[in-house]
Formats: C-alpha cells, sequence, structure tokens
C-alpha cells in the first residue's frame, strides 16, 4: 500500500539579522546592543520626519488666505476707540432714509464750507484736513468692516480732520454714503463690536499708542463716525469734556439738514 504524503510544507523562518554592522563592532557593540541601537534610531527618524511634516503643512495651511480687500490691511497700531457708542437714525431724516431720493453725490465745498467748528465753553475746531474717496474701502480698514460698507452700497466717504484753537485735541469726522436707512442702522449696531476689529483710517495722524473714543450716527441713508483724542494722547482728565467736543464735530453734519430742508421744503 503506498502512503501519500501531504504537499504542504512547513516554512522556514526567516533568519535573524546578522547585527554585527562593522563599524559598530570596532565600537565595541555586542549584537544585541547594536540591535537596540538601530532600533532607536529609526524610531527617532520617523519623528523627526513627522514633526517635519507637520511644519511644512502649518506652513502651506489648508486653507490658504485670498488677497486682502483694499484697506483690510489695519493702521500702523492698530488704533481704535477705546470708548465707542452708536445711536439709530432721528425721524427727522425719514426725507432721506433711500439715497434714491437723496441721489446727488455730497461735494468738499457742500461738506466743509466751513473751516470752524464752534463748540459750547469756547471751543473752536479748525479744519486741517479734508478728502471725500469714492472707494470707500481706503478709508477703513478691517476684513469685516470693509465688507459691510461695500455690501451697503458705500458710494463715498468724506473725512475731515480737526484741531482745537488752543492745540488741546484733535477729532476726525468721517461721513458715509451708504443705500438706504436700513443697512445704515445696521452697521451703527454692527460697529457696537465691529469697531474692535476695524475702523476708521485717520486723515491725520494721531498720537502712538493714544487713547481715543468713538461714535456712530446713523443719518437716514448716511452714517456719521466721529472720533476723539487729546493731542497728546493722554486720557481724558477733570477738565477735558469729550462730549462738548463731539457736539463740535458734529456741526459737519448741518449739509444733511439742509438736504432735508431741500426735500421738504420746511425748517
Amino acid at each position: 500500500m503506498t502512503v501519500t504524503r501531504g504537499s504542504t510544507r512547513k516554512r522556514r523562518r526567516t533568519p535573524p539579522p546578522d547585527w554585527n554592522l562593522p563599524i559598530l563592532t570596532d565600537w565595541g557593540l555586542k549584537p544585541s546592543q547594536q540591535r537596540l541601537l538601530v532600533i532607536i534610531a529609526s524610531v527617532a527618524g520617523v519623528l523627526v520626519a513627522a514633526v517635519t511634516l507637520t511644519a511644512v503643512v502649518s506652513a502651506l495651511g489648508t486653507d490658504a488666505p485670498g488677497p486682502d480687500l483694499r484697506g483690510a490691511s489695519p493702521v500702523i497700531g492698530d488704533l481704535r476707540p477705546e470708548k465707542f457708542e452708536g445711536w439709530p437714525s432721528p425721524k427727522v431724516f425719514e426725507p432721506i432714509a433711500d439715497r434714491a431720493k437723496d441721489g446727488k453725490p455730497f461735494t468738499e465745498k457742500e461738506l466743509f464750507a466751513h473751516r470752524t467748528l464752534v463748540g459750547q465753553r469756547k471751543l473752536t475746531l479748525k479744519l486741517t484736513e479734508k478728502t471725500i474717496d469714492t472707494d470707500c474701502a481706503s478709508a477703513l480698514w478691517g476684513d469685516k468692516l470693509v465688507r459691510q460698507v461695500s455690501e451697503a452700497g458705500c458710494t463715498q466717504a468724506a473725512r475731515a480732520g480737526y484741531t482745537s484753537a488752543d492745540g488741546r485735541y484733535q477729532a476726525q469726522f468721517t461721513l458715509l454714503n451708504l443705500s438706504d436707512s436700513k443697512v445704515a442702522g445696521e452697521l451703527v449696531e454692527s460697529l457696537k463690536s465691529l469697531h474692535r476689529g476695524g475702523w476708521v483710517r485717520p486723515v491725520t495722524a494721531f498720537p502712538p499708542e493714544a487713547y481715543t473714543e468713538g461714535g456712530a450716527y446713523a443719518l437716514g441713508h448716511y452714517v456719521a463716525l466721529v472720533w476723539l483724542s487729546r493731542t497728546d494722547g493722554a486720557e481724558p482728565g477733570a477738565g477735558d469734556d469729550f462730549s462738548n467736543l463731539a457736539l463740535a464735530v458734529r456741526a459737519a453734519e448741518k449739509p444733511l439738514y439742509r438736504r432735508v430742508v431741500a426735500l421738504t421744503g420746511t425748517s
């Protein structure tokens, strides 16, 4: 009787590697020590490669930012108001609540006809700088602010710088020409928090690290931004009246009242 042997053969085990590396043997290391050293070196190499790859990916970024909006880069020091307040549009400006009814662009002659603004307590402000930009983004900084103003249909941004006659204060008045009172009110409301990450570009230099205060006022389809500071940049003291200073600067709003009168025929 013939017995057929199974065709399956046992696999031979792979012989262990020869850990007698010449250079390591010359150093006096035993095979077991050489094996341990090679394993440690391999693990270290994998870790270094992983760290390097992570650094490269982080540098490239998974969501590489697109080009900044014009005007989005911050001014030096990211100067913005430490104190800010915003107010909705008064009813008196309802006749100019929509640019469709008040479509004439404002001019330098209209807005800056008066070179001095007078407040209470003998406070007089002198006009030092003036500009009107049709690209509103050029008058602002901060991605979110620039985007919101653009979406609000801004067509003009007027800025004027003032200095008090005694040289103690400086102020800036900015007027944005938006599409309607709805977006104007929304911008003022947003600025209550948005001003921390975006604000107006100074038409004249404020002192570095200056303490400043700001306010936003919806005026029909316009928004006025007021920015106040002492010329030395110090915080206001007992003798400083920033409320009066703000009222004096807001005298620059008078041309808007004249537009209301021109549309309604009443003063």
